[in-house]
C-alpha cells in the first residue's frame, strides 16, 4: 500500500473516532434531553424547554450534514420548514414555535437519526479507529505486553505463551491491514446510514420543491411587477414629462414666431434641447430593460462594459464558450450590476475582480472586492434581490465578507449554451 492510502486510511480513522465520539456523546445526550423535554410538553415545561433543545438537535444534524458533504462528498438534504416572519414573541410566541417545530417532519426525521445514529452509526464509525488500535494492540501483546498482562483473550485466541502472542500479533496484522484497506468505507457507510434517516422521503423531497417553484414563481412575479411600475414611473417622471414641455413650447412658438422672433428661436432650442434629452432617457431605459449590447454580443461582453463604467479599477475574466437563454443572461447581468453597484457604493474597495465561466452545466460569476467586507444575505437588501433574481433559475447565491474584507459573492446558475 502507498503512502498516500495509508495517510488516507488514518485520516478516515481518526474522522471515525470524531464521528464515534460525537454519536455517543452528542447524540444520546441531546436524545434523552428531547424525550425527557417532550414528555414534560403536557404539564407546561416542555412548552418552553422543547424549543431550546430541538434547536441543539438542529444544529447537531446540521452539522452532521456539514461532515458529510467536507468528509464523503454526500450531499444531505435538510428540509427544514422556516418559520413565518410574523412569529410573536412572549409566552404565546414560545407556544407556537414549539407546536411549529413538533408539525415539522423534519424533526421527527432527527430524532430518528438520533437512535440510528447512537447506534448503528457509532458501531461504524468507531470500527475505523478501532481496527487500527486492536491491531497494534495485538502487535504489542507479542513485544512482551502478555507478560504483564497474564493469560488473556485476544479476539478468539487464549494467550498464554509467546507461541500465542506471535498468532495475536499475525491476528493484529490482519486487523490493521483491514483498517488500513476499507476505513474510509467505513466512515461512508456511517453518514449514508445519516442520510437514510435525515434525508427526506421521495414525497416529502416533492413537496419541497413544489413549495420551492412556488416561492420562485411568487418572487418572479413580485419582481416583474416591481419592474413593471419603475418603468411606469420613469416614464411618467422622465421621457413622458421632456415631451409634454417640449409640446407646450411647440404650442407658444406658433403663437410667437411673428410677434417675438426671438423668443421663439430661445424657445425652439429649449424644445429641442427637451426632445434630446427625452431621447436620452429612452434609450437609458431601454438599456435598462434589456442593453443592446447583452442582445448583441452576449453575457461576457455585457459585463466587460458594465466594468468599463465603473469608477473603480475592475478586471473581467471571460471563460464563455457560446450564448445561453435570453432570460439567463438578463437575470446574469442584472445580478453583476446589482453586485458591481453594491461595491462601488458600500464597500469602499479600491480594485474589483470578476469572474465568469461555465463549467459541469452551471454558470458560475464571482464577483470580489478588497472593501471593508461585512455584507450579508438579509431582508431588504441589495443582496436578498440578487438572491430571489436567480432563483428564479435555481441559482444559489453565497457571501464570504468577513469584517475588514474581501467581499466575494458566487454566484451559480444551471444552464446550457443555447
Amino acid at each position: 500500500m502507498d503512502r498516500t492510502k495509508a495517510r488516507g486510511a488514518l485520516v478516515a480513522a481518526a474522522r471515525g473516532l470524531a464521528l464515534a465520539l460525537l454519536a455517543l456523546i452528542g447524540s444520546i445526550t441531546l436524545f434523552v434531553l428531547s424525550v425527557v423535554s417532550i414528555a414534560l410538553i403536557p404539564i407546561g415545561i416542555g412548552v418552553f424547554t422543547t424549543p431550546f433543545v430541538l434547536g441543539f438537535v438542529r444544529a447537531h444534524a446540521q452539522q452532521r450534514r456539514q461532515l458529510a458533504g467536507a468528509w464523503a462528498g454526500l450531499t444531505i438534504a435538510s428540509p427544514y420548514r422556516p418559520f413565518p416572519a410574523d412569529l410573536r414573541r412572549g409566552v404565546v410566541g414560545q407556544v407556537e414555535r414549539c407546536s411549529l417545530l413538533l408539525k415539522d417532519p423534519a424533526t421527527w426525521r432527527d430524532l430518528r437519526w438520533l437512535v440510528t445514529d447512537m447506534t448503528a452509526g457509532a458501531v461504524t464509525a468507531v470500527l475505523a479507529p478501532g481496527l487500527l488500535a486492536e491491531g497494534v494492540f495485538g502487535i504489542l501483546i507479542f513485544a512482551g505486553l502478555w507478560t504483564v498482562l497474564g493469560d488473556w483473550w485476544y479476539a478468539f485466541i487464549p494467550v498464554s505463551g509467546w507461541g500465542s502472542a506471535f498468532l495475536a500479533s499475525l491476528l493484529g496484522c490482519v486487523w490493521i491491514t483491514v483498517g488500513l484497506l476499507y476505513n474510509r468505507y467505513l466512515v461512508q457507510a456511517h453518514f449514508k446510514i445519516a442520510e437514510a434517516s435525515l434525508a427526506p422521503a421521495r414525497e416529502a423531497a416533492l413537496g419541497a420543491r413544489i413549495d420551492q417553484l412556488t416561492e420562485s414563481r411568487h418572487a418572479a412575479v413580485d419582481a416583474s411587477a416591481a419592474e413593471l411600475r419603475r418603468i411606469e414611473r420613469d416614464l411618467h417622471d422622465g421621457a413622458q414629462a421632456r415631451l409634454v414641455a417640449m409640446g407646450m413650447d411647440l404650442g407658444t412658438i406658433e403663437a410667437l414666431i411673428e410677434k417675438d422672433p426671438a423668443k421663439a428661436r430661445t424657445l425652439l432650442a429649449q424644445a429641442r434641447q427637451n426632445s434630446a434629452d427625452a431621447l436620452t432617457e429612452l434609450r437609458d431605459l431601454v438599456r435598462g430593460i434589456h442593453p443592446p449590447v447583452l442582445a448583441e454580443r452576449g453575457l461576457g461582453d455585457a459585463v466587460k462594459a458594465l466594468a468599463l463604467r465603473l469608477p473603480l479599477p475592475t478586471d473581467v475574466d471571460v471563460a464563455l464558450g457560446g450564448r445561453f437563454a435570453e432570460p439567463v443572461e438578463s437575470a446574469a447581468y442584472f445580478a453583476v450590476s446589482e453586485l458591481l453597484t453594491n461595491a462601488v457604493k458600500h464597500s469602499a474597495a479600491e480594485r474589483i475582480w470578476v469572474d465568469v465561466h461555465h463549467a459541469d452545466g452551471m454558470l458560475r460569476i464571482a464577483v470580489t472586492d478588497n472593501g471593508r467586507g461585512g455584507a450579508s444575505v438579509g431582508a431588504g437588501s441589495g443582496l436578498s434581490g440578487v438572491e430571489q433574481r436567480i432563483g428564479t433559475f435555481d441559482g444559489v447565491l453565497a457571501v464570504s465578507s468577513p469584517a475588514g474584507g474581501p467581499t466575494m459573492v458566487t454566484m451559480e446558475i444551471p444552464c446550457a449554451y443555447s
